[in-house]
């Protein structure tokens, strides 16, 4: 059985984080392990309180998982703190990690903060060479790349400017441009491809980032290339917005077992 791992925070709410990775890499017949950055108290409304795991610890849980179980692809979340950001580009060097999938989690859905400055740069400077894909969506890929994005000349230079940072691939997610589509681009360093696939409307969008990610972490455990994947990922997320199961009383979560198993 191909195995994946999640390194990110809980969400007590369940709709994203490690919740929704685990969720998601059930859905595609994918063993899915972890290790916790973070735990938060949080749901569909807001992040109340958060409390950062030591990084000796976060390495302690991957090392523990990688040596016993093997892992086929990994993804990353919410990481808080510098310390912690180092900890894991080193865990995934010295433990020959394959194809991680960085999602630099910067912002919760209800507007609530989750990184600080520190990690933001330890992010830009460590991490993101290490990664076989790094998965922004449009604030982010600001960020990431110091461009303001209003159009797809704009989103093509910002994917150029972080793909200098080092990683192999870059997806910049299209879901906040407004459109009636969502276009999400992928840049490799010499090829830019575009999927398309059409927005679903409605508030229970909670862990879109998180489920994006570990749902393309699973495909790729599974040994798909990102270009088969992404659709497929599309796809999934889509349907999850589209059957949610419509609790809590702000951005609610999703229905990560949709269709089942997808494998």
């Amino acid at each position: 059985m191909r195995v994946a791992l999640s390194i990110a925070g809980s969400d007590s709410g369940g709709g994203a984080g490690i919740q929704a990775d685990l969720k998601t890499f059930a859905a595609h017949g994918v063993y899915g392990t972890s290790a916790v950055t973070a735990v938060t108290a949080q749901n569909s409304v807001g992040v109340t309180m958060v409390e950062l795991l030591s990084a000796g610890l976060v390495t302690a849980q991957i090392k523990a998982v990688v040596s016993d179980f093997g892992i086929h692809a990994a993804k990353t979340g919410m990481l808080a703190s510098r310390a912690i950001v180092l900890a894991v580009g080193a865990a995934v060097e010295d433990l020959e990690i394959p194809r991680l999938v960085v999602d630099p989690v910067m912002v919760a859905k209800s507007g609530d903060r989750l990184v600080d400055d520190e990690a933001f740069l330890a992010i830009k400077s460590d991490l993101l060479r290490r990664a076989f894909v790094v998965t922004p969506n449009v604030p982010e890929a600001e960020a990431l790349s110091g461009l303001r994005i209003l159009g797809d000349d704009d989103r093509r230079e910002a994917a150029r400017r972080i793909m200098a940072l080092g990683p192999s691939a870059v997806i910049l997610k299209g879901g906040h441009l407004p459109s009636h589509q969502i276009v999400d681009l992928l840049y490799d360093g010499h090829l830019f491809q575009e999927f398309t696939t059409e927005r679903v409307a409605g508030p229970h969008t909670h862990g879109t980032g998180c489920t994006f990610s570990a749902a393309l972490a699973a495909h790729l455990a599974l040994g798909r290339t990102l270009a088969d994947a992404i659709p497929l990922v599309q796809q999934y997320v889509a349907g999850a917005i589209r059957r949610a199961p419509g609790l809590g009383q702000g951005h609610g979560p999703m229905d990560h077992f949709w269709r089942g198993e997808l494998s």
